[in-house]
């Protein structure tokens, strides 16, 4: 079998194991005993180290024939050779590699000892040379030093003439006002007059000096003179540099100018609106002509001080970056107090001549950019400010609700002339604003003209949020809630003050005026202003009308509400009074209607005056009760009270009254509480309904007796006549006030009711007595 026929495992195997036993430990490491071994003896353990030939053989006869056992032995034989085979291979390999090494080992050591003969020959020609030089050196040093001797004696000939002849050279050069030359001899002559200034050419160094010093004045005067050209002055300032004068000192006089300069310039918008000479036909006042000179003659000094001190380019930078700021910062002041949109467009346009001028100076500084970003939150704040004074003057006109309740201010309608008041400065306020942003998009200025799409942003960004700060603000004069952003001047006086109702129903009927008249002119006005708008309205930072509406609507009809609850509250306080103060088990036969009663009318009166002044009627007829429905339309055909005249047992009338309210309850289905429309009628049906459900429930927690029983069936029959033409849901008013008597009843020892003989003539009495004190009043 040869080794080609034998598997790629076999082989593969066959090879790590030649490997393993060529690199093996030690043999002599513990291994597993004969013993041990035979028990488990198979024959894939011939590659083992305990392997038994014997024990082996035995294996093979016992489990191959004859035919196995010599086929067998063809394989190990070929096995056989193929390990010599790989086995000398792999000598030979080894071989060769210790053979390379051996002969790289020779080759470096041939290299070296080479080497060290040439470094020893270098050493000797390198000692050779420098003994050379050294003979050289010794032989012509006598020489060398006579010539540098005579050198020396030379110069110093030239210098002591240079030096005597230095004054007058000086006088020569102040004549001709040659500073330059004169400074460059005098700069040459001060190494001598240090060394030997105050000994040998002590007459010298004085006479030199005095020059000098006239010199530098003359210097002075030319950097200080505004005759002077910039380059002179400029040559000035160097040449007293060269002399070492303190020119610091200049710097710091000259920039000091500069400062003063905008310490002194005085921004009075209304004498300089018109500063630029090229409006077109405006005349131009003295007072502006004469803020674009020193603006002019500002820009030139800024430029003869680049060129003297180049190195003073930052400072100058920030300089012109301080004009651009202060002209910012008095309009800002401005903008303040609230003004004009054309007054604002005359201060820009100052700004952008005074930023030319000087942009041409230092264009360097980035004044363009500069003055864009500052314009950006100027205008950005105009617009804010705008709407918070709109903010304000609705605030006003709803603070004279308050002064009217105080008594500050005397109207005969005050709630609906607040109301019209507060309409027309919403109505007018917005389209002012609106008219003023128009006028700022119209204007042909380059400051302006890069803020178009910004402009028409904020506009429509300012009224969402003016409308959203309206609604907070609404809320917190209502005393529903307070925010912490709210503007405390807005309602100044009214925050500790007690939430005045009609205030509540104005601010009710205003949102309602808000939702469905004002957003939508404000609307079209926005739209023919902008165009349409850079942003869509269903971005959430432009002017989103449906969301506006839906707030006011909401706040309409939870402020609507809170009045209500604020009236049912006062009334629930005489109720309240009326049922815990008597007792009701000792109550004494009625007499006349109760005085609470009274005190219900009136605060209905009230109610109503303060609805037919803001609230329209109602466009729906009253609903009237009817014979056909199961209910009655009077006292006197009510079957309640024709059932309790002919009962004469207090048991069994109690039995006959339940039975009957429970049969009222199955036949009549109708609803008590419906939802709250902006109408008088509406809102005065809510309150009466409101306050006898709550009537009622005073009734359920007392006890009568039968003459306290019939004070309060007396009470409630007087109700019932005066209330039927102010309620607008008659039909649930009747039932209520019957649930409050069948609640008197179900509470009462002996509920037998009055007479209706007896109830209508105490009713008529009480309705003669209040005519009379009405006409006497």
């Amino acid at each position: 079998m040869g080794v080609d026929d034998v598997p790629m495992d076999d082989k593969a195997k066959r090879m790590r194991d030649l490997l393993s036993s060529f690199y093996s430990p030690d043999p002599s490491s513990p291994s597993k005993t004969p013993n041990a071994s035979s028990r488990f003896a198979t024959l894939d353990t011939i590659n083992t180290t305990t392997f038994d030939a014997d024990q082996y053989m035995n294996l093979l006869v016992q489990k191959s024939n004859l035919e196995g056992l010599l086929q067998r032995h063809v394989d190990m034989a070929a096995e056989i050779k193929n390990l010599d085979t790989d086995l000398q291979m792999l000598v030979y390999e080894n071989y060769n590699k210790f053979v390379s090494a051996t002969d790289a080992i020779k080759r470096m050591k041939n290299n070296i000892v080479g080497m060290e003969t040439n470094m020893e020959q270098l050493l000797e020609k390198i000692m050779s040379v420098q003994s050379r030089s050294d003979g050289v050196n010794t032989s012509l040093f006598e020489k060398r030093e006579h010539i540098e001797k005579l050198h020396r004696t030379r110069n110093l000939l030239r210098k002591v003439q240079f030096i005597y002849d230095l004054p007058a050279t000086l006088a020569k050069c102040i004549k001709s006002e040659a500073y330059a030359d004169a400074v460059k001899y005098y700069i040459g002559a001060m190494p001598i007059f240090k060394i030997y200034g105050d000994s040998s050419f002590l007459d010298c160094k004085r006479a030199s000096e005095e020059a000098i010093a006239i010199i530098i004045k003359a210097l002075q005067g030319k950097v200080f003179s505004d005759s002077e050209s910039i380059q002179a002055r400029a040559e000035a300032v160097m040449l007293l540099k060269q002399l070492d004068f303190p020119v610091n000192n200049l710097k710091e006089q000259l920039f000091e100018k500069l400062e003063q300069f905008l310490v002194d310039l005085h921004l009075d918008y209304k004498e300089i609106r018109y500063a630029s000479s090229g409006l077109g036909g405006i005349p131009v006042s003295a007072s502006s002509s004469a803020h674009e000179a020193s603006i002019r003659e500002f820009a030139e000094a800024v430029r003869a001080y680049r060129v003297i001190f180049p190195d003073s380019e930052q400072q100058l930078f920030r300089l012109a970056k301080e004009l651009a700021t202060k002209h910012f910062e008095a309009t800002k002041q401005h903008i303040k107090k609230q003004v004009s949109s054309t007054d604002l467009v005359a201060m820009l346009r100052v700004i952008w001549t005074d930023v030319l001028l000087m942009d041409e100076v230092l264009p360097e500084a980035g004044l363009r950019d500069f003055t864009f970003e500052a314009a950006h939150d100027a205008i950005k704040q105009y617009v804010a400010c705008r709407f918070s004074h709109l903010l304000l003057d609705i605030s006003d006109a709803l603070v004279k609700v308050h002064d009217n309740q105080k008594g500050v201010i005397e109207e005969e309608h005050p709630l609906q002339s607040a109301l019209e008041t507060s309409k027309k400065a919403l109505v007018q306020g917005s389209m002012d604003a609106l008219l003023d942003s128009r006028r700022l998009l119209d204007e042909n200025l380059e400051v302006l003209s890069s803020l178009t799409d910004l402009i028409i942003e904020w506009v429509q960004e300012g009224f969402q949020d003016f409308f959203r700060k309206l609604n907070d603000h609404f809320f917190m004069l209502s005393g529903k809630k307070y925010s912490a952003n709210e503007d405390l001047t807005f309602g100044e006086g009214m925050q500790g003050d007690k939430v005045l109702p009609e205030l509540v129903l104005l601010l009710a009927q205003l949102s309602v005026f808000i939702e469905q008249n004002a957003i939508t002119r404000i609307t079209e006005e926005i739209s023919s202003f902008s165009g349409g708008g850079t942003r869509g309205y269903e971005n959430s930072s432009a002017f989103v009308p449906a969301e506006i509406c839906r707030i006011f609507r909401s706040a309409g009809e939870e402020l609507l509400q809170h009045y209500i609850s604020l009236k049912t509250q006062k009334i629930l306080i005489v109720l309240k009074k009326r049922f815990t103060t008597p007792n009701w088990v000792k109550h004494k036969e009625p007499r006349e209607v109760h005085m609470f009663v009274d005190l219900l009318l009136q605060e209905l009166d009230t109610i109503l005056n303060e609805v037919k002044q803001i609230l329209p009627e109602g466009l729906q007829p009253k609903h009237r009760r009817t014979d056909s429905n199961g209910s009655a339309t009077s006292s006197r055909s009510n079957p309640l009270r024709d059932d309790r005249l002919v009962r004469s047992n207090t048991q069994k009338a109690r039995s006959q009254l339940l039975e009957s309210h429970l049969a009222k309850l199955f036949k009549q289905k109708m609803e008590i509480f419906t939802k709250v429309e902006h109408t008088q009628e509406s809102v005065i049906t809510t309150i009466i309904k409101l306050f006898l459900k709550s009537l009622q429930e005073f009734v359920r927690l007392q006890t009568f007796n039968r003459s306290g029983f019939q004070q309060i069936q007396l009470d409630i029959h007087f109700l019932k006549t005066t209330l039927k033409d102010t309620a607008e849901d008659e039909a649930a008013v009747d039932f209520l006030l019957d649930e409050v008597i069948v609640a008197a009843a179900e509470r009462c020892l002996d509920p037998i009711p009055l007479e209706p003989a007896i109830l209508d003539r105490l009713t008529q009495a009480k309705l003669a007595k209040n005519s009379d004190q009405s006409s006497t009043s």
